[in-house]
């Protein structure tokens, strides 16, 4: 269900709509959770899984190299080899650091597939608005993403870019030549997807994916936030989009 639009929240014409990639568009963090239980299954071999807090060591080293490695698959794969050396007291051999290796090369051919409602509503709101994909990762790894989602044609902008964050977001709606109040950005992560978004003074619809990151999981944007709509489905965008353009539900 979409969330009521405060009368007080003025509503102006939209004129760019934003789309995010990974787990909005297409699957993605489903294959990121099988690789987190490969990678515990080789650490199996030298530590209790169930004392060593797994999970949160090497969610710690992964936003430690962020800064470095960026985001997606190959820097959670250098994550995991430093994070295994690290937790194994540097025991892991050169065999299990190989199948580490290999979890990040299925990772990173994992199948894309297209979330249900996706094509058909970007098509809807593409007749309406224009329209931008803007996705965060691997530049190479996203455009193979993008090519095998079949949704490239679907969109006359794409921005890969390595952070979503205020300045980012500002960087594209200036070669736009939009103030951020006319922007609407569509996402499944309030961090990455809407925090900055809002903080611009653009519009933000969130479509929650099943699983989410646990990084990608802290933000602060209010449940109560006059500038974002609630879509359970893709099939709610282009009438979220189009009550925030009507400036009522």
């Amino acid at each position: 269900m979409t969330s009521p639009s405060p009368a007080n929240v003025h509503s102006p014409s939209i004129g760019l709509v934003g789309f995010d990639g990974d787990d909005t568009l297409w699957k993605s963090e489903d294959y990121y959770r099988q690789a987190e239980q490969d990678f515990e299954s080789v650490l199996g071999h030298y530590i209790d899984l169930h004392d060593a807090g797994t999970a949160q060591h090497l969610l710690k080293v992964e936003r430690r190299n962020l800064a470095v490695f960026g985001y997606g698959a190959k820097g959670m794969t250098l994550s995991m080899i430093e994070a295994a050396i690290e937790l194994t007291d540097e025991r892991i051999s050169a065999a299990h650091l190989r199948q580490i290796v290999e979890i990040g090369r299925r990772t990173l051919q994992h199948p894309v597939d297209v979330i249900d409602g996706v094509r058909e509503a970007v098509t809807a709101i593409a007749a309406r608005w224009p329209v931008v994909l803007i996705t965060k990762g691997d530049l190479f790894h996203q455009e193979q993403k993008i090519e095998r989602s079949g949704l490239r044609d679907l969109f006359p902008r794409i921005e890969i870019v390595s952070e979503k964050d205020p300045s980012t977001y500002a960087r594209v709606l200036a070669e736009f030549d939009l103030p951020a109040d006319r922007f609407v950005m569509v996402g499944n992560s309030l961090r990455s997807d809407i925090e900055p978004v809002l903080a611009l003074g653009g519009w933000g619809v969130h479509t929650p994916y099943a699983v989410t990151w646990a990084h990608e999981a802290e933000h602060g944007v209010s449940s109560d936030e006059p500038r974002l709509r609630l879509a359970d489905t893709a099939w709610q965008w282009p009438d979220a989009v189009a009550a925030i353009e009507a400036g009522n539900e």
